[in-house]
């Protein structure tokens, strides 16, 4: 398989990644943003008639109220924007703490404003946007805010009977229509950013797919490339076995062919581990907390921006390794894995912290062979000068590798 053949989307360069994060941002800024617009015209439009026919006090009042309706929405939508994997239950973020008082508030709030604007229809429209901020599944929200309309409808028809406004006709339907309209715009906007995190998703789905397509071809390549170089071993062999008691000289040239071989086989396999290697870094940690999370652990990654100068021929086993050992012991309920370029003594090291909460890695023993466990992790940092620590105290193993930023490409 050539590198023209391999998959880009897996490794799209690092600043593109962030550009697009950057964008969905931004995107998320604009949602809110127009929410909070929306409900901030509405206040404002039912603060006109309060401004023309009644006191300073009053006046001082809505506008207090006003405030803390446009502040009671700010923890929700903060709630509401915060970026998540599909499928994540909300129950309990939902009815948290912060999103109960937000709700209070908001409902005292609307009341304040509504008795003072004399209208049930802008206090209802208000408790109603605070109810629908909160993230409701799909057809739950859609039957939800349907509900809302036709209530706040009712409400408009119902209202100047029992109030008996002295507005103008053309007044009164801006006022009410902004407050019917307030509730289902705000959730058209959400629903613009649901489809828009979808979209991010997917696409970060299919880089993460496409990078495990490659690995999956590198497997069958070297399944390939050492199943029939095992198979010619085993004839070479059972030839020159064959051959020893008649013909020792002939016996010994298979040997020799059969030891080439091996060479071969060794050359074949380095080759492709130089290519497994190549997978970024970002990239190993971000299908290791794919991994996990798919195995019901919390997962935190902290990764820092420059993480693609990262040496993952080096650090990239080490994920492999810490992820194989977790997922094997398992038990556990989080997992924290942090990267990061760190200045210490007169040059630059990269450090990976990797912590869980059980003891799964177990201390290194005089018995483990080589290359296996944390003694590999050890020797394989060692031999470029980086160093492996680990400790398993108070229920919480930690293991902390660092390695010179200069390491990279260092192994061969």
């Amino acid at each position: 398989m050539t590198d023209a053949s391999r998959p880009t989307v897996a490794s799209a360069p690092q600043p593109a990644a962030r550009a697009l994060s950057r964008g969905v941002t931004a995107t998320w800024w604009y949602t809110a943003g127009s929410v909070m617009m929306f409900q901030a015209v509405t206040l404002f439009f039912w603060l006109v008639p309060t401004l023309t026919g009644g006191v300073a006090l009053e006046v001082a009042v809505y506008l207090a109220a006003s405030a803390v309706s446009l502040a009671s929405s700010v923890p929700l939508l903060a709630r509401y924007g915060r970026r998540r994997r599909l499928g994540d239950s909300d129950d309990e973020e939902r009815f948290s703490a912060t999103v109960l008082w937000s709700l209070v508030a908001a409902s005292g709030a609307a009341a304040v404003v509504g008795a003072i604007a004399v209208s049930v229809l802008e206090a209802a429209a208000l408790v109603a946007l605070a109810v629908l901020l909160l993230r409701w599944r799909p057809g739950v929200r859609l039957r939800l805010v349907t509900a809302v309309t036709v209530v706040l409808v009712a409400i408009w028809i119902v209202e100047p009977v029992a109030t008996g406004r002295a507005l103008t006709g053309q007044v009164d339907f801006v006022y009410n229509l902004f407050s019917v309209l307030l509730p289902p715009t705000a959730v058209v906007c959400l629903w613009w950013w649901d489809i828009v995190l979808a979209l991010d998703e997917a696409r970060a789905a299919e880089a993460r797919l496409a990078a495990a397509q490659e690995r999956l071809r590198l497997a069958g390549d070297l399944h390939d490339l050492q199943g029939h170089h095992l198979q010619v071993i085993a004839l070479q062999l059972e030839l020159a076995e064959r051959m020893l008691p008649r013909n020792p000289d002939a016996a010994a040239e298979q040997v020799r062919l059969a030891r080439a071989s091996v060479d071969e086989a060794r050359s074949g396999t380095r080759a492709l581990a130089a290519r497994f290697r190549g997978v970024p870094l970002p990239d190993e940690l971000a299908n290791a907390a794919d991994l996990l999370r798919a195995a019901g652990l919390r997962v935190e990654l902290d990764v820092d921006p420059r993480a693609d100068a990262a040496p993952a021929d080096i650090l990239g086993p080490v994920v492999r390794e810490s992820t194989t050992n977790i997922l094997k012991h398992g038990g556990g309920a989080w997992v924290q894995v942090r990267l990061a370029l760190e200045t210490e003594g007169v040059g630059q090291v990269w450090r990976l912290d990797i912590s869980n909460d059980l003891p799964v890695l177990t201390a290194p023993s005089h018995a483990a062979p080589a290359g296996s466990g944390l003694p590999g992790i050890a020797e394989r940092v060692g031999s470029v000068g980086g160093a492996a620590r680990w400790d398993a105290a108070h229920e919480r193993f930690t293991l902390e590798v660092t390695v010179p930023a200069a390491s990279v490409g260092g192994l061969s």
